[in-house]
């Protein structure tokens, strides 16, 4: 079977899974401002979704595996990612992804590739 990577499945299906893998650990600690906090400055409430600080970390690390590395960007997400060790510090600033975090990200695109082909036959079979 050849390697699935990241890259091969659908970005919507694994953020979600990704997130619930982070949700799952239970090794993210999510600060205690995350149901209060805006998004954005020209937002007027805080995210209706009770996971959306997991969602945004799993999609900051799929922006990490993708164009790595980067910097500045959701201070507290990467943070918490950090503790995770999922990323680091790259030596010439900003961030990168780790090999256990690579090895997590493309093992559970791996299950969202398996999920999706599984749903995608049973669909074929409805079909006929």
């Amino acid at each position: 079977m050849p390697s699935v990577t990241l890259k091969d499945v659908d970005q919507h299906k694994f953020v979600k899974a990704f997130a619930a893998f982070l949700k799952k650990t239970g090794k993210m600690r999510v600060p205690e401002w995350v149901d209060i906090v805006k998004s954005a400055r020209f937002k007027e409430l805080a995210p209706y979704d009770p996971d959306w600080y997991y969602i945004r970390c799993a999609a900051l690390v799929r922006h990490i595996y993708i164009r790595s590395p980067i910097g500045g960007v959701a201070r507290k997400a990467l943070q918490s990612l950090e503790q995770l060790k999922l990323i680091e510090k790259a030596p010439l600033g900003g961030r990168k992804l780790t090999s256990q975090g690579r090895r997590d990200l493309d093992r559970i695109a791996a299950q969202v590739k398996v999920k999706s082909k599984k749903q995608l036959k049973l669909q074929e079979t409805l079909v006929l």
